[in-house]
């Protein structure tokens, strides 16, 4: 089927159906965010320090994944299920989202200290999709665009929906309740050589061919300076990680960059597609994009999960 893709295992088809909404809008602060692939990449990075931080996350993620063996294909796929949540249509979502779930199911064991884990246990679910939330949205906030406190509101609430049916059952609903969960977790945060393995292969070029090793490198630093400092500190990730005012300026540039370069065959852009709007809607200026908007009636209202 035309848009059909195998995205690392997943066939996953952004243009069908046809007018079938995504569990967040296309005038949403989600599918402005996730559209950046700066605020993905920084973001990301960010989020997988904040999971490995509590030796429980990192247990299960280490011994029940191929992410010691292949990380940048893991973190891949992790980011493929994060954007069918957001762009994806919900029939697609839900799919993914179960098979997931499924995966995790399966997923217990003991940290090297003999802690029981289990992928499914709702601290840890909790937790993996705050440090998702924080590390994307701030990851835009600062080295793409400002977002206001009010759009900050509207994307956590705008997630709430696809975390739950991973099984969230506290999700953000605005930062304080980020602060709140970090500083329930902060006291069993310790360092690992997992985490500067993983900084080391996102800064090596492998991560995203084609992408200079510069760029790759500067995206790592940016992603640990978003860091909350008391984290940072607890992981012991010293001043070798500061991103430099020229690092910070280069990420900057491309973030804004990427902002104005339409990726019409995107998950975003097949998604505005399947709902009508030209492919590259995200990309226009919010008066453009409210303009069209109101002339375009199909799939405009995401549905509720149930």
């Amino acid at each position: 089927m035309l848009g059909m893709k195998s995205y690392l295992g997943w066939k996953i088809d952004f243009l069908h159906p046809e007018g079938e909404p995504a569990f967040a809008g296309p005038d949403s602060v989600s599918w402005r965010v996730f559209k950046n692939p700066i605020a993905l990449g920084v973001g990301g990075i960010a989020a997988v320090l904040l999971e490995f931080a509590d030796a429980r996350i990192q247990s299960g993620v280490w011994d029940h994944s191929t992410f010691k063996t292949d990380p940048v294909g893991r973190s891949r796929r992790t980011g493929i299920a994060a954007m069918v949540g957001v762009y994806g249509p919900q029939s697609a979502a839900r799919r993914v989202i179960q098979g997931v779930t499924n995966m995790h199911a399966k997923v217990s064991g003991e940290t090297p200290t003999g802690e029981s884990y289990r992928a499914l246990d709702v601290e840890l679910l909790d937790w993996v999709s705050a440090t998702a939330s924080y590390g994307f949205l701030t990851a835009y906030d600062r080295f793409v665009k400002p977002v206001s406190e009010a759009d900050k509101t509207r994307f956590y609430a705008e997630g709430d929906a696809v975390a739950r049916l991973y099984g969230v059952q506290h999700p953000l609903t605005c930062e304080a309740d980020f602060d709140a969960m970090l500083d329930t977790l902060l006291p069993r945060f310790e360092p690992h050589p997992t985490n500067t393995e993983f900084l080391d292969i996102m800064k090596s070029g492998r991560a995203a061919k084609g992408v200079p090793k510069g760029l790759q490198s500067a995206i790592v630093h940016a992603a640990v300076a978003i860091l909350p400092p008391e984290v940072r500190t607890r992981l012991e990730l010293g001043p070798e990680y500061d991103l430099s005012s020229r690092g910070e300026r280069v990420v900057r540039f491309m973030g804004t960059l990427a902002e104005r370069i339409p990726v019409a065959a995107s998950p975003a852009g097949q998604a505005c597609v399947r709902l009508g709007l030209p492919a590259t809607f995200l990309w226009k200026s919010p008066e453009k994009q409210a303009s069209i908007l109101q002339t375009t009636q199909v799939g405009l209202a995401a549905s509720p999960a149930h």
